[in-house]
């Protein structure tokens, strides 16, 4: 205690200035506006100068971390675009292969270029209206695809136009099977993705597995064998338990359908005669 009387008997004069000192800034700020706004002026620079050299000093300190996760990010952002890179190699891949696949099939029969200029989406019963009618050639119950494959069955026609019920139509029912094997069954949509479809009755000892061809059976005189339908993505059992029921990624966008070409079948009149003969 002796001391700290010793310190303020020896510079009481000094600690007198410093306090009158302070009382006469504090006045002079307060009651003049001039000098006021100086002061303020100055202390925010001062304040804003310490900011930004600790806010400084903290980002040297804490570089080490920022760059270890900028190199994650940058490495994962690089894993992510390979990985898209390949998705569309593959993509265009199997756009290419299913074209020439189709190409292939379709060499003996007449095709009747369109385009499609109404697309109705998102409901339960979707229908498509082609440029092209009987004046054209079209005629009910021809198939329609697309550069993705299977695209659904002409319904209605006038001279100039025609609609046709998607695959997308839960009234859609087209024989297809499993590419190259004899299983068969009936393509159907359940009317959530457009997507997405369906195909029952497969017999639980054929070989099914994720990503395997679906195609066209040929047996009907709509659609020849072996277009391009879409590829298993799901092995599912049927509600009974006897057989599989497929889930269908197909092979058709909807989304962006504009191109299409109806097949002209060259015998299918023959064979819509021969019915003809056994319902009479």
């Amino acid at each position: 205690m002796s001391h700290l009387f010793d310190f303020l008997r020896k510079y009481h004069y000094l600690l007198l200035f410093i306090v009158l000192e302070y009382v006469s800034l504090s006045l002079l700020i307060r009651f003049n506006s001039f000098q006021g706004s100086v002061w303020h002026t100055g202390a925010n620079t001062v304040v804003a100068g310490i900011d930004r050299w600790y806010l400084d000093l903290w980002s040297y300190v804490h570089l080490r971390a920022v760059n270890r996760d900028l190199t994650a990010q940058n490495a994962q952002l690089m894993l992510e675009n390979d990985r898209l890179r390949e998705a569309m190699m593959t993509l265009k891949r199997d756009s290419t292969d299913v074209e020439r696949a189709m190409a292939r099939n379709l060499v003996d029969y007449e095709m009747i270029p369109a385009k499609v200029i109404s697309n109705s989406k998102g409901t339960k019963n979707n229908y498509l209206v082609l440029d092209r009618g009987s004046a054209h050639g079209v005629k009910p119950e021809m198939g329609v695809v697309g550069g993705g494959g299977v695209v659904g069955v002409v319904y209605l026609v006038s001279d100039a136009y025609s609609l046709v019920i998607p695959v997308t139509n839960q009234k859609s029912s087209i024989s297809c099977r499993i590419q190259g094997q004899r299983y068969f069954g009936y393509l159907q949509w359940d009317g959530k993705s457009m997507r997405r479809a369906t195909v029952d009755d497969i017999p639980r000892h054929a070989q099914v597995e994720k990503d395997f061809v679906i195609e066209t059976s040929g047996y009907s005189s709509v659609f020849p064998p072996g277009i391009f339908v879409g590829k298993i993505e799901k092995v599912n059992n049927s509600a009974d338990g006897q057989s599989y029921k497929l889930d269908i990624a197909l092979g058709t966008d909807f989304s962006t359908l504009r191109e299409v070409n109806v097949i002209a079948t060259p015998y299918k009149a023959a064979i819509d005669s021969l019915f003809s003969k056994i319902s009479e």
